[in-house]
């Protein structure tokens, strides 16, 4: 398997992507292009079912491309995750990584998605995902891997129309928060239409309408996250937040075991959004500098280390790069370094990073391929993996999140 929703066989020696595909099934395939190292091939007829092969339950697949592993048994897909992020990290890293428990799975394969963000048709205002290798909407009813409770938010986009692109559906307990992500600026209309769905629908305590960075709020758009027993922080609906939330909770464990953070540690928190890991960080006596350019994320993380009177926490709204630059030139030298880039990676912040000659880097990624290359980097300048940790944030998906803890040798 590969991180993506292809398998991989050989034909005369040439490996042949093929989309759909279960290790372990034997194919009959027909290939529809042809690079010189690989082809890529369509599944003409199943010969031999792969045991880890499944129904999937879903009624919209295969058109829909969301869950692109949906197909496979659960236990496999988890299996299989540990597998490619051994093989990929053990190839660009010269190291042995054991992949058997490697991947920590989810408490529920199905319903564990806090927030989904769905397309609008153009025509009646459905809504759905898109479908595989395609532009073309799925319109959907429901969605399997959403929490319990989560609406299809069809009157919002009716009322807004052809003004909105996608709606995003947010989920805290009882209390739903809808994004609209629109085409341009909120206008006047947009509002008034965003309140009457508002008083329409009870079940809504808010509404967010954006366009870029320009963004409106109708009702109360905040919700609660806990990070850890008894620690929870509060941000707008908006902004980037983990989907699964339970699987956040171990993963901010993790990192937190992994840091070893004692009183007055000082920690780099780059990409740190709203406080995901510096909040935490925080709450163990840790003096953090937290980095973001989101400056509402920034807003976000300020206002709660605020209210948790965490008094040795600052943040600050810039690029992270600028930041490890800066602070190098000014003679910082945290005891940790925690960063969790982008699925693009890390790799113009590598070098600062190299500069400020922390004990430990710890990195957090949701893309194996970025992850192996930024930590090449950090191999050549002296940093040795000493641990890796996946948790499947994202069940009948071939995506996965990695927790890597390097240490400077």
């Amino acid at each position: 398997m590969t991180f993506g929703p292809f398998g991989v066989g050989r034909h005369d020696g040439k490996a042949v992507m093929v989309a759909g595909a279960v290790a372990g099934d034997n194919l009959e395939v027909e290939i529809v292009s042809e690079r010189r190292d690989y082809a890529v091939a369509k599944i003409r007829e199943i010969i031999r079912a792969s045991a880890d092969r499944r129904v999937a339950p879903c009624p919209y697949l295969p058109r829909c491309g969301g869950c692109d592993w949906q197909h496979i048994d659960y236990g496999a897909q988890v299996r299989f995750k540990g597998e490619v992020v051994a093989r990929e990290l053990s190839h660009a890293l010269g190291i042995e990584i054991d992949p058997i428990g490697l991947v920590e799975p989810a408490p529920a394969e199905f319903g564990y998605r806090s927030r989904i963000r769905l397309r609008v048709g153009a025509k009646g205002g459905g809504l759905g995902f898109y479908e595989a290798g395609s532009n073309t909407i799925v319109e959907i009813d429901s969605c399997m891997v959403a929490e319990a409770g989560v609406r299809m938010p069809l009157h919002l986009a009716r009322s807004l129309g052809k003004r909105v692109e996608e709606i995003e559906v947010v989920r805290h307990g009882a209390r739903e928060v809808q994004v609209a992500h629109l085409k341009k600026p909120p206008t006047e209309e947009d509002l008034r239409r965003a309140r009457n769905v508002l008083e329409a629908d009870t079940e809504i305590a808010g509404i967010v309408l954006r366009a870029g960075t320009q963004r409106a709020t109708v009702g109360d758009a905040s919700i609660t996250i806990e990070l850890e027993p008894g620690l929870s922080i509060e941000v707008d609906a908006d902004l980037f937040s983990q989907v699964n939330r339970a699987q956040n909770r171990k993963l901010v464990g993790s990192v937190m075991e992994m840091a070893a953070i004692h009183e007055s540690s000082p920690v780099l928190d780059l990409y740190c959004g709203a406080g995901n890991f510096s909040i935490p960080a925080s709450r163990r006596g840790a003096r953090v500098t937290g980095v973001d350019a989101d400056a509402g994320a920034i807003a976000a993380a300020s206002r709660n280390a605020a209210r948790l009177k965490f008094r040795d926490a600052q943040f600050v709204a810039m690029k992270a790069s600028a930041t490890a630059d800066f602070l190098h030139r000014a003679r910082y030298r945290p005891e940790v370094i925690i960063l969790d880039p982008p699925r693009t990676g890390a790799v113009d912040l590598m070098e600062p990073i190299i500069k400020l000659r922390a004990p430990a880097v710890i990195y957090v990624s949701c893309d194996v391929t970025t992850l192996a290359r930024d930590l090449r980097l950090l191999a050549g300048a002296g940093y040795k993996v000493n641990r890796v940790r996946g948790f499947d944030f994202f069940p009948n998906t071939h995506h996965v999140e990695i927790a890597v803890h390097a240490l400077l040798t």
